[in-house]
C-alpha cells in the first residue's frame, strides 16, 4: 500500500528525520497548511515537536539562534509569506554574521501566482541569498524531502550558518509518495577541507621556536567542539590566550592560560601585546575590525598562522605567514604533537603589570564603586558571583553586552550568546527563550533600556512558555554605546539618545513576571539572591548612571596600542 502524504506531512517526517525536538515560529496563510500539518505531531501519541510561538517573526530566528548556540543543534524557524518572511531576514543575517546554524521555513504563494505581485509575496530566495548560507524554493512536494535533508547539512557542517527555505503553498497541498532522503555529499560543496601537513609543520616549527607566541581564540574552537583539543595544545606549548568575544566560552575563565577578552572593549593587556609577540595564532577566529583595529598596524612584527575551517577567511583581513584550513578539531592535535613542550613564563609574566593596571583604573572602580549610582559592572559582578558556575550569559547590543562580558565568568563550553558580528538591538530577549530550550542551565539575559524594548513583545512568549530567564535590565534613560560614542567624538551633541522609558513593573506584572527594582547598591546582593531562588522568569530591574562608560576603549579607526584606559 502506497504511503501517500502531503508536502506538508512531509516536511513533519523530514523535519522528524533530523531529529528536530523545537520549533519557534509564527502562523500565517500560506504556511497554514504546514502548521495544520504540525498540529497532529505537537500533541498526542504522535507528539515529537514543541512549537514555541513567538510573538515576532525577528524572535523566531533569535530564538533559533540561541537554541543553536547552546545546544550545538541546528535551530529551527517557521513563518508564512510576505512580512512574515521579511521579518526573518535580520536574525538570518545575524546567525551568517556569527556562524550560527539555523533553518528558515517560510510560506510562499503558489508557483502559479510568483511574480504576479500576489498578496504577501515576496522574492524570498532572492532577498535571502547574500546573506544566507544557502536558499532555495521548494516548488513542488516531491522536493521536500530532498531540500530538507540538504538545508540541515549544509546549515549544520563545516563552518555553520543559516539556510532559508521558500516553501511554496501548492506544494505543501501536493500529494506524493513518502520517499526519505538523505543529503550527506554535494559536489561543489566541501564543508571539511583536507588537512594539509606540511602547513601542520610549517605553523608546529614557528610555534617552537617562538619566544612571546600569543594565541587568539575564537568561536570556531566551539563550533568545532575542539575546547580539550585547545587545552592541550597550549598547554603544552605554554601559551597565553585571548578570546574574542564570540570565543569567551572556548577557555574558561580561571584557566591560568587565559588572559583575557580580545576587541575594541576588551582587556588591556592581551590587546596591547598583540603588537608585542613573536607568533601569533589565530584559532578559529575572522579577525574582525573591532579586534584588530587599523589593520595597516596591526601585529607587524609577528608572523601570522591562521587556523580556519573556512579558506575565504585566510588573507581577507590581516596577511597570514602560514595557513592550516581545517576543522581545529583535526588540526589543533595535528599541530600538538609536533610541539616541543615548552615554557614561557617571562613572556606571561609581562602581562602582569598591564593587567594590574587595568584593574586599578578600570576593574576596581568599575565593580567596587563606593558612592554614586550604580554602576553596569558592579551589577553584572553581582549577579557573577552568585549565578552558578554552568550558567549561560546572553546578553543584547550596547553597553549592557560589553560590561556584561567583560565581567561575567565562564567555566563550561557554550556559555554565551551575543550578537556579535552583525550587532542586533533586539536579540538578547528571544534568544535566551531559545536557550531555555536547548538546556536546564541557568539563563541570565543581560539587556539595556533600548534593546528590552525592541523586543518587549516577547514577554508575551515567556509567559506562555513559562521560560525561567533572569532578564537583568541595565536601566540608564539613554541608548547608552551611541551617547558614550556622541560624548567621545561628537562633542557631547547627544542626538536623541535620550530615552523616555515606561513603568517596567506595570508591565511585568502585565505579564504575571516576577520584578524587582534595585535603587542602590546597598540592595543589589540581596534582590540578585531573591532573582536566583525564586523559580520562573524574573525582571531585575537597575538603575544605572546615565553616563558610565565602557572603558578600555580602542577608539574606532584607532591602532590596537591607542587603547585607552580612561577619557
Amino acid at each position: 500500500m502506497r504511503d501517500r502524504i502531503t508536502g506538508a506531512k512531509a516536511l513533519m517526517r523530514a523535519l522528524q528525520a533530523e531529529g528536530v525536538t523545537t520549533i519557534f515560529g509564527y502562523p500565517g496563510g500560506a504556511i497554514m497548511p504546514v502548521y495544520d500539518a504540525l498540529f497532529d505531531y505537537t500533541r498526542g501519541e504522535k507528539k515529537c515537536f514543541d512549537h514555541i510561538l513567538v510573538r515576532h517573526e525577528q524572535a523566531a530566528t533569535h530564538a533559533a539562534e540561541g537554541y543553536a548556540r547552546v545546544s550545538g543543534k541546528v535551530g529551527v524557524a517557521l513563518v508564512t509569506s510576505g512580512p512574515g518572511a521579511t521579518n526573518t531576514l535580520t536574525g538570518v543575517a545575524d546567525a551568517m554574521m556569527d556562524s550560527t546554524p539555523i533553518v528558515v521555513i517560510a510560506g510562499q504563494v503558489p508557483i502559479s501566482s510568483l511574480g504576479t505581485d500576489a498578496f504577501q509575496e515576496v522574492d524570498l530566495v532572492g532577498v535571502a541569498q547574500p546573506i544566507s548560507k544557502w536558499s532555495y524554493q521548494i516548488r513542488h512536494a516531491e522536493d521536500v524531502a530532498w531540500a530538507v535533508s540538504r538545508a540541515f547539512f549544509i546549515a549544520r557542517s563545516g563552518r555553520p550558518g543559516p539556510v532559508v527555505l521558500d516553501f511554496s503553498r501548492n506544494a505543501q497541498v501536493e500529494e506524493i509518495d513518502w520517499n526519505p532522503a538523505n543529503v550527506d555529499f554535494i559536489r561543489s560543496y566541501v564543508p571539511y577541507p583536507q588537512l594539509d601537513m606540511e602547513a601542520v609543520r610549517q605553523a608546529a616549527a614557528l610555534i617552537n621556536n617562538a619566544q612571546r607566541p600569543l594565541a587568539l581564540v575564537g568561536q570556531g574552537v566551539e563550533l568545532g567542539h575542539a575546547q580539550e583539543e585547545l587545552k592541550m595544545f597550549l598547554e603544552k606549548a605554554d601559551i597565553p590566550a585571548g578570546r574574542t568575544m564570540l570565543g569567551l566560552s572556548a577557555l574558561p575563565s580561571n584557566h591560568p592560560l587565559n588572559v583575557g577578552m580580545l576587541g575594541m572593549h576588551g582587556n588591556y593587556a592581551v590587546n596591547l601585546k598583540e603588537q608585542e609577540c613573536d607568533v601569533l595564532i589565530a584559532i578559529g577566529m575572522r579577525f574582525s575590525d573591532r579586534v584588530t583595529g587599523n589593520v595597516s598596524t596591526y601585529a607587524r612584527q609577528a608572523k601570522i598562522i591562521h587556523l580556519d575551517i573556512d579558506r575565504s577567511e585566510i588573507n581577507k583581513n590581516i596577511r597570514t605567514d602560514v595557513a592550516v584550513v581545517a576543522d581545529c578539531k583535526e588540526s589543533l592535535p595535528a599541530i600538538t604533537s609536533l610541539l616541543f613542550k615548552n615554557k614561557h613564563q617571562h613572556w606571561r609574566n609581562s602581562f602582569h603589570e598591564l593587567d594590574e593596571k587595568e584593574r586599578n583604573k578600570v576593574i576596581e572602580p568599575a565593580i567596587h564603586p563606593t558612592d554614586g549610582p550604580l554602576l553596569m559592572g558592579e551589577v553584572v559582578n553581582a549577579v557573577a558571583l552568585q549565578a552558578p558556575d554552568d550558567a549561560v550569559l546572553v546578553t543584547d547590543v550596547g553597553q549592557n553586552q560589553l560590561f556584561a562580558t567583560r565581567y561575567f565568568k565562564y567555566h563550561h563550553a557554550r556559555s554565551i550568546c551575543t550578537s556579535g558580528g552583525l550587532g542586533t538591538m533586539g536579540y538578547g530577549m528571544p534568544a535566551a527563550i531559545g536557550a531555555t530550550f536547548a538546556t536546564s542551565r541557568t539563563v541570565c539575559c543581560f539587556m539595556g533600556d533600548g534593546g528590552f524594548q525592541m523586543c518587549i513583545e516577547e514577554l508575551g512568549t515567556i509567559m506562555e512558555q513559562q521560560c525561567a530567564v533572569k532578564m537583568i535590565l541595565l536601566n540608564n534613560n539613554y541608548l547608552g554605546n551611541v551617547r558614550q560614542w556622541q560624548d567621545m567624538f561628537w562633542m557631547r551633541r547627544k542626538s536623541f539618545t535620550k530615552m523616555m522609558n515606561p513603568n517596567y513593573e506595570l508591565i511585568a506584572r502585565g505579564y504575571g513576571i516576577h520584578y524587582e527594582v534595585v535603587t542602590d547598591r546597598a540592595m543589589l546582593a540581596a534582590a540578585v539572591g531573591r532573582m536566583f531562588s525564586t523559580p520562573g522568569a524574573y525582571i531585575l530591574e537597575c538603575a544605572i548612571k546615565e553616563d558610565d562608560d565602557v572603558l578600555p576603549m580602542t577608539p574606532p579607526g584607532m591602532n590596537v596600542s591607542d587603547m585607552m584606559l580612561e577619557i
